[in-house]
């Protein structure tokens, strides 16, 4: 490299440390800012605030968590990005978000989102869906390959599409080793003697890539887990929610991953070593989402306690339904416009004997916020308590 064009990664946590050392130790001139205002390790250099880390940049990277943080970060930066700055998103977003960007700023931007964690950022063998005009993907290019081998897709949202899938094969290959480890245990098979064996089949790469976290005791893996994370419960969770609103489908990967009980900054495999316990608590949701499915109310009645309640406002009044009143509600058919109703489970939060879980529903013009109490008794976890907000 002649003169080393100047690099600013915006963005400075695990993945955008990864890269800016990369990039740095190929030769160029890298400087980072992180939101959080903390130095990071591995960066060349880093700026007091993104306008300075872009001022000079021929090429902005952002590293990101999500949309809304890319739209924040470029409208901060927007007056001081040079004329002839191309912007480089490697963040996982939405496809509508990732189109969104590229109408924004046209020519100027690629989309890049990546294949790999950090270790693969750090060796410079990282996959990378690049999303751009030519003139910008020409200019790009030496930048992108110093990362890792870059593969060219029509359209941002294409390219984003794309690395959601990708996380989606991931979430279940987290969620069967989660399975085939529980069937391990009630065999009584030696944790070690059963990763032996899963090493030799299809999830293979992934025991290799995580077997320390699933041999370690309980608290060591978790401490661990959090400490040394490549690729986050919060952040693969976050694709998964993403996926389903863009497909307009619920995902079993999207409210498993989100009833995992974990640090959210652990590492995916921690997802794997969930007890049995924690996945039985998603049954009477599931059984709540097959009653507005088929308008039978024996699904309702499987999911709630016979005491239970449902409140909220309708028509401008509060509302408080016992479980029978609720159930008259449903005329044991399906809605007629039910192929193109959505449900999904975003979040479940399990403590001992008690959880709360929240829930997304689109009934056609309606969404609704539906935020429950569960609580385990002799016959299993039931919903104690629903509570919902319609939005207008």
């Amino acid at each position: 490299m002649n003169s080393p064009h100047t690099i600013a990664v915006l963005g400075l946590g695990r993945m955008g440390t990864a890269i800016a050392t990369r990039l740095a130790a190929e030769g160029w001139d890298v400087v980072g800012w992180t939101r959080s205002g903390r130095p990071a390790s591995g960066a060349a250099r880093t700026a007091a605030d993104p306008q300075g880390a872009v001022a000079k940049a021929d090429f902005v990277i952002l590293a990101l968590f999500d949309g809304p943080a890319c739209r924040r970060v470029l409208e901060e930066v927007g007056g001081s990005l040079r004329t002839d700055a191309i912007v480089l998103n490697t963040s996982t977003i939405a496809p509508a978000e990732a189109s969104e960007l590229a109408q924004q700023f046209g020519v100027s931007y690629v989309h890049a989102p990546v294949l790999g964690s950090v270790p693969a950022a750090t060796t410079g063998t990282l996959q990378v869906l690049a999303a751009a005009g030519q003139g910008a993907f020409d200019r790009a290019r030496p930048v992108l390959e110093a990362l890792g081998t870059v593969r060219r897709v029509d359209g941002a949202g294409t390219a984003a599409s794309l690395k959601l899938i990708a996380n989606s094969s991931l979430a279940g290959a987290v969620l069967a080793l989660r399975d085939s480890l529980r069937q391990s245990d009630a065999l009584g098979l030696p944790r070690a003697q059963a990763l032996d064996v899963l090493e030799l089949g299809q999830l293979g790469g992934l025991v290799a890539r995580k077997r320390a976290f699933l041999t370690a005791e309980p608290a060591t893996a978790t401490a661990t887990a959090t400490a040394t994370a490549q690729f986050t419960v919060a952040a693969l969770a976050k694709d998964m929610a993403l996926l389903a609103a863009a497909s307009d489908a619920p995902l079993r990967s999207a409210a498993e991953l989100a009833g995992t009980p974990a640090d959210p900054g652990s590492d995916i495999a921690l997802a794997a070593t969930v007890p049995a316990e924690h996945g039985a608590v998603l049954e009477p949701l599931r059984a709540y989402v097959r009653g507005h499915a088929t308008g039978d109310p024996a699904h309702f009645r499987d999911a709630f306690l016979p005491t239970a309640h449902v409140e909220g406002i309708r028509d401008g009044a509060f509302v408080s339904w016992p479980l029978d009143a609720y159930c008259a509600l449903f005329a044991g058919r399906p809605a007629p416009d039910e192929p193109a109703r959505s449900r999904r489970i975003d979040t479940v939060d399990v403590h001992g004997t008690v959880a709360t879980a929240t829930m997304t529903l689109s009934h056609g013009a309606d969404t609704f916020t539906d935020v429950f109490l569960l609580v385990r008794s002799d016959e299993g976890w039931r919903i104690a308590n629903k509570a919902y907000h319609r939005h207008p």
